[in-house]
C-alpha cells in the first residue's frame, strides 16, 4: 500500500487484485465482508474534507487507484509498480475470469432497472450467468429493517461478491453498513461501472484515460450533472497533492 493523502491506495497491478479476490473467494471458506472500493480524485477530495470518511476509507480491505494522477503520485512517492485499477474494469475483468467458476454475485446500484441490465450484459459480454439477485437501493439512507432484508437474500444464495454502484461517497457509506448485516467475501464499489457497461453512459476513449484526462471527458459528456463536482474536485486534488508531495519530499532531507 501507498499513502495519497493519507489514504492507503493499492500499489500493484489489477490483475493482480483480480487474481486475489478470485484466490480468496474459492480458497477460503470465511466470509468475513472485506470492503474493496474503487477510489478516484473525488473520492480522495471528499477524504479530506470528511474525517469520518477518510477513516472509513483508511478500514477498506483495498482502495484500489480508479484515477491515472493517483498512480502517478503513488509512483512518485517510490510504488513503481502501481497501476491504475479503474472500477468498470475491475468489474469486467473479474467477471470475465469467474464465469466458469463456483463463485456468485450480486449486484446493488443505479436507477431502477440498472443492475437487472447489467446482469443481462454480464451473459451476454462476459459470459457470466452466475449473477444471484439484483437490487436498486432508494436515493435515501436505508433503514436496519431494509439492510437486513437485503441481506437476508444475499445471504440466502450464499453470495460471494456485492458490487455496489452508487457513485461516491455514497457507496462506500452503503458497503460499510452492508457489511453489518450481510455474509459475503467481498463488497466492491466500482462508480459508473453499471452505467459504463449497460450502455447508458459512454466511456473516455484509452488514451484520455492513460492521460488523465478522463474526467474532462466525461465532463463534456454530462456538463450539467459533473461541472459543479469536477469545477471543485480537480483543483483541490493538484492543491492537496502539491501540498502532501512538498512535506513528503522535505520530510525525507
Amino acid at each position: 500500500m501507498i499513502n495519497v493523502l493519507n489514504i492507503p491506495l493499492y500499489d500493484d497491478t489489477s490483475s493482480s487484485a483480480v487474481s486475489s479476490l478470485i484466490t480468496t473467494c474459492l480458497e477460503q471458506k470465511e466470509k468475513m465482508n472485506r470492503c474493496i472500493g474503487a477510489i478516484d480524485a473525488h473520492g480522495l477530495v471528499c477524504a479530506q474534507k470528511n474525517k469520518y470518511f477518510a477513516g472509513l476509507l483508511k478500514n477498506f480491505y483495498l482502495n484500489l487507484p480508479d484515477g491515472m494522477p493517483s498512480v502517478w503520485i503513488g509512483r512518485l512517492k517510490g510504488a513503481k509498480g502501481m497501476e491504475r485499477c479503474y472500477g468498470p474494469d475491475f468489474f469486467k475483468d473479474v467477471m470475465i475470469a469467474s464465469g466458469n467458476k463456483a463463485i456468485k454475485h450480486y449486484l446493488c446500484g443505479g436507477k431502477e432497472g440498472v443492475a437487472e441490465d447489467l446482469r443481462f450484459a454480464c451473459i451476454d459480454k462476459f459470459n457470466n450467468s452466475n449473477i444471484e439477485g439484483t437490487y436498486c437501493p432508494p436515493f435515501r439512507q436505508m433503514t436496519d429493517d431494509e439492510l437486513t432484508i437485503l441481506a437476508n437474500d444475499i445471504n440466502r444464495n450464499n453470495v460471494d461478491v456485492v458490487w455496489v454502484g452508487l457513485g461516491t461517497p455514497k457507496q462506500e457509506l452503503f458497503a460499510v453498513q452492508l457489511s453489518k448485516f450481510a455474509r459475503v467475501h467481498f463488497i466492491v464499489t466500482v462508480g459508473a461501472a453499471f452505467d459504463f457497461h449497460t450502455g447508458r453512459v459512454t466511456q473516455a476513449p484509452k488514451f484520455l484515460q492513460k492521460s488523465g484526462l478522463e474526467w474532462f471527458f466525461r465532463l463534456c459528456m454530462e456538463p450539467r450533472r459533473l461541472y459543479k463536482r469536477y469545477a471543485e474536485v480537480v483543483p483541490l486534488f493538484i492543491y492537496y497533492n502539491i501540498k502532501e508531495l512538498i512535506l513528503f519530499i522535505t520530510k525525507d532531507r
